[in-house]
Parts: C-alpha cells; structure tokens; sequence
C-alpha cells in the first residue's frame, strides 16, 4: 500500500469515525428544578447507552421552544402548556413522554390571614407568565368565580415574574399570593414566609404532565439515536424512583450546588414524583384549558391525537420490562 493510499483510507476511516459520533450527540433543553432531575441525569449515564447528551438549561419552557424553533436542540423537557403553546405556533414537535407530575403549590404569605382561593379578592397574586402554573391559576380563580388580570379592574391583578423572583416578591410583601414550581414552593414553607393555600390539582386539568418533546426531524430521520435516548431517559427516570438517594444527591449537589436542603428535595419530589409516562387525553385537556383561558395566544390549538406519539416510550419501557 502506497503512503498516500494509507494517508487516503485514515482520514476515511477517522471522518466516518466523527462523522458517527457527531450523528450520535442529542442536544437536550432542561430547566433547573428539582423533579427535572432525572432529565438532567440522562446525561450522565449517556455514554453506557451509545449516545453523547449535551444539556443547555433555560429560564423556562418558552425559551425551550424557542431554541427548538432556532434548530438548537433535538428534545426539550418542559412543562406541557409550553408544549402546547409551541406547537400551535409552528413547533415541529412530538411530545414523546412524561417525565413528572404535580411540581406546583398556591402559597399565601404567612402574615396576611389568606386560607383559601376566595380569600384571594381584591389581592395580588404573582405567576410566571405562559407556564403551566399560570394555567392553572386561572382554572382555580375561574372554579372560585373570580376573575383576573395584570391590569387593575379584575377580582385578582397577575403580576408576572420570573420563577426565581416569585418567592422574593412574597418574602418582600410585594405580592399576596403566588403560583410556584418546586422546590422553591416547599423552599418558601420551611423558611416560614410562605404557607400553602393548595395544591391546584382539582381542576379539569388534574396534576399537571411535564413533557419530554423531540423535533419531527429527530424523531424521523435519527430514529435509532431516539430510540436509544429514550431507553436511558427510562433508565434515568427508573434509577430515580427506585434509589431516591441517588436522585436526592444529584440534584441537591449537583443541579443545586448545595443550596437546597434534604427536607426541601423531600417535600418538592413529594408534590412533583418522577414518572414516565403521559396520555393524549391529558394534553388534550390541558390545550382545551389553555384555550378557554387565553393562555398561551394560540390561533389554532393543536389535536393531541396527531402529535403525541408514545411509540419510542413504549418501546423503551418494554425492553427495560418497565410497566
């Protein structure tokens, strides 16, 4: 063999070599909270499932669908409004599982005497806007016969904040009241600024899915990488739910850098428990929900039927002998 033909077949061998590699990283949108953990730990174990898993961790759902929307990612986990949301407005997504459940809290603070959702006339009431937990505000204000809006003239004015400024608005007294994610809900209680009025999981909309979603393109044309992906998201999320000091340890050091307590990642998984799995149903009424509310701007709500695709999930499940 002559030196350039040996030349020639190594740098065929090693662009096949990246190539393959290259083919084999999936790009996954997280958000930092605690019963996204097992998503997040996916990333870890990836290399025993044949993949690479490069996390990015956005402030919340949209800017996840904003990115898938750039082509910056091939799976997303947010919560399911956001999902919907996104594709009503041109998403081209599948959600292809649940990964938890719950994870939301109606807290009052603890000096104003606030002990249900009729006693939140006339007061504010602070929700990150377009989120799940603003769906299910409105839900429960409706069910209590009270309106509202972020402009003053409603039983209850919405003021908008970002998740990590929603238990400071309480702890300042800008705000009476506010919907909040975990663990900072459970974080407000122990730290006795904040008690619960419920959790908002009477509604039509039940307890809340969080959504794993993968882009069509992914789902369709990187099939075996997708289906490996979702054999460790089960693996992720089973390793979770069975050994909770794994899960526990990961998220407290790990995702939170210590500054989150036992007791808080306790009482947060209590209230947002992982899980696998969602159904068309639910999707379906959560999009009637967010329709009805005007939460999310959706021109034409998409049919849960004709994109939530389960198939990779069962598929992961069953050779994992997962029920």
């Amino acid at each position: 063999m002559t030196p350039t033909l040996k030349h020639t077949l190594l740098a065929l061998i090693t662009a096949c070599a990246t190539s393959a590699h290259a083919e084999d990283v999936v790009r996954l949108g997280n958000l930092k909270f605690a019963h996204y953990g097992a998503v997040s730990y996916i990333k870890e174990i990836a290399p025993k499932c044949g993949i690479k898993v490069e996390e990015r961790v956005f402030a919340k759902g949209p800017d996840v669908m904003q990115a898938i929307l750039a082509g910056e990612l091939d799976v997303g986990a947010t919560a399911s409004e956001a999902a919907i949301s996104g594709r009503a407005n041109g998403a081209p997504i599948y959600i292809v599982a649940g990964f938890a459940k719950g994870g939301a809290r109606l807290l009052a603070r603890s000096d104003n005497g606030i002990k249900s959702v009729k006693d939140l006339k006339g007061k504010k009431v602070g929700v990150t806007r377009g989120g799940i937990h603003e769906v299910l505000l409105a839900a429960e204000l409706a069910q209590a016969g009270l309106t509202m809006s972020d402009q003053p003239g409603k039983d209850v004015q919405i003021i908008y904040l970002a998740f990590p400024d929603l238990n400071q608005a309480l702890l300042g007294k800008n705000v009476d009241a506010i919907m909040q994610s975990e663990p900072q809900s459970s974080q407000a209680i122990s730290k006795g600024y904040g008690v619960e009025i419920l959790k908002p999981y009477d509604t039509a909309v039940g307890e809340p899915v969080r959504t794993m979603v993968m882009t069509e393109k992914f789902y369709r044309e990187r099939r075996a990488v997708a289906e490996r992906f979702m054999r460790c998201f089960v693996q992720a999320t089973k390793t979770f739910i069975d050994n909770k000091d794994v899960a526990e340890k990961y998220v407290r050091e790990t995702i939170f850098k210590g500054q989150l307590s036992k007791d808080d990642f306790y009482n947060a998984i209590g209230n947002s428990p992982y899980s696998y799995d969602v159904t068309p149903e639910h999707i379906q009424i959560t999009t009637e929900v967010m329709n009805k509310y005007k939460v999310g701007r959706m021109s034409n709500p998409p049919v849960a039927k004709e994109w939530v695709k389960l198939d990779l999930l069962d598929g992961a499940k069953k050779s994992l002998n997962i029920q």
